[in-house]
């Protein structure tokens, strides 16, 4: 049994679209507290993500015996290292997006598997985006429109939706943007024989 420790509507329909038999269920982490502590122990952004979606994982196999657990996790961070969390209101996400406008990020994309309460398989995808200039009047249309459904992602965009425009060029899977490195996962499935080969 595949077990997706997450509520990520996203990463449930990336899964579904690909035929991928599986079942959500929240880890119960308290990302914010887990997030201080690892930072307070130096980790980037990639090592970040890593750690989460580690931390998501191993929660949710020590209640799921002989389940495959998939926990994921993203971050942000600019070229200088700076990491850009998720917006806490709106004005947050005015901020954020003046931050990225006209700029490159990477996006780090994490996914590990634990079976039995230990990890035995990872991959992490990093994305490097550009992000076009944008103007103050666009920022406030775009939130006006999108807010309800981009408050919930990093760097406030569904890059499946209206998001895409905020965009010059996007080099890298543009699943793992939506919070998945599909391709890998479904690779490792397929070795473990739970997709068909």
């Amino acid at each position: 049994m595949i077990v997706l420790a997450s509520q990520s509507a996203s990463r449930r329909a990336l899964l579904r679209a690909a035929g991928v038999p599986f079942e959500a269920m929240s880890p119960g982490v308290d990302e914010e507290a887990a997030k201080e502590a690892l930072r307070a122990d130096g980790l980037d952004a990639r090592a970040l993500a890593d750690a989460l979606a580690e931390l998501k994982a191993l929660r949710v196999s020590r209640r799921v015996p002989g389940g495959l657990i998939l926990g994921c996790d993203q971050t942000l961070s600019l070229e200088d290292g700076t990491m850009i969390d998720k917006a806490v209101d709106r004005d947050d996400a005015e901020r954020i997006l003046r931050l990225l406008s006209g700029r490159v990020h990477h996006l780090h994309s994490a996914a590990v598997i634990a079976l039995n309460g230990e990890p035995i398989w990872r991959h992490i995808e990093r994305v490097r985006m550009t992000v076009r200039p944008l103007s103050d009047a666009f920022i406030t249309d775009y939130l006006d429109k999108e807010w309800e459904e981009c408050r919930w992602c990093v760097g406030n965009y569904r890059i499946e939706g209206p998001g895409v425009q905020l965009f010059a060029k996007v080099e890298g899977s543009q699943f793992a943007i939506q919070g998945l490195p599909l391709l890998p996962l479904l690779d490792f499935l397929r070795i473990r024989g739970v997709l068909p080969s």
